[in-house]
């Protein structure tokens, strides 16, 4: 068995595929003394080390903007990576990808308090894990009996409600919402679509246009 690395290759798989990120990985290692010029292999012996001088540097993202501006503020150097899972962002989630741009329109907006109405119990809980340490949620069952003063009481509380029609929600539950007065609806941002994703991409498509 070789005990050595082919350096192109072991970039590669770490994240740095493309010409400009494997160039400056190689810069990395060669300045931290772990190779030099013109060499192609490694030890593997240096390998745990090169791998954390590499972490340590830099910071892999995708091209959504939310990844590089992520990037770009992690204090490291923002490198480009054409394999969305080792983005050190979104991981090559679209879930996670939209969890971070809510956040950043809500922060823009100034919004802290948000009810999701709709959604199956471990979507709601993925939410609440995602979702709630940054933002005061209410996740409500739309397949729950509830009441107008229910609703009202959400209404008044919330800065921002997603109506999840696309997910588990019954008429009956999501007319005690539509069916307020206008200043309150428009807090109500309706998502058709299946899936985490969709749903907070329409939230954040509310607040661009209504701030």
């Amino acid at each position: 068995m070789s005990d050595d690395l082919d350096i192109e290759a072991w970039l590669s798989g770490l994240g740095f595929d493309l010409p400009q990120a494997r160039s400056a990985a190689r810069g990395a290692l060669e300045a931290a003394g772990l190779t030099r010029a013109g060499k192609t292999r490694m030890s593997t012996a240096k390998e745990e080390r090169a791998r954390t001088a590499l972490e340590a540097g830099f910071f892999l993202h995708c091209a959504t903007p939310a990844c590089i501006a992520a990037a770009s503020a992690s204090g490291k150097t923002p490198v480009r990576t054409g394999q969305r899972p080792r983005c050190a962002h979104c991981g090559g989630s679209d879930n996670r990808r939209a969890e971070a741009a809510l956040l950043a329109a809500c922060g823009k907006a100034g919004i802290r308090r948000l009810v999701v109405i709709g959604g199956s119990p471990a979507v709601r809980e993925e939410l609440r894990d995602a979702l709630g340490h940054s933002l005061d949620l209410r996740l409500v069952d739309g397949t729950e009996r509830r009441s107008l003063a229910q609703a009202r009481q959400d209404l008044d509380w919330a800065e921002l409600i997603l109506l999840w029609g696309g997910s588990e929600l019954d008429h009956r539950v999501s007319t005690l919402y539509t069916g307020a007065a206008a200043p309150l609806r428009r807090k109500l941002v309706h998502a058709s679509k299946r899936g985490i994703a969709a749903l907070l991409e329409a939230a954040v498509t509310h607040l661009e246009r209504h701030g």
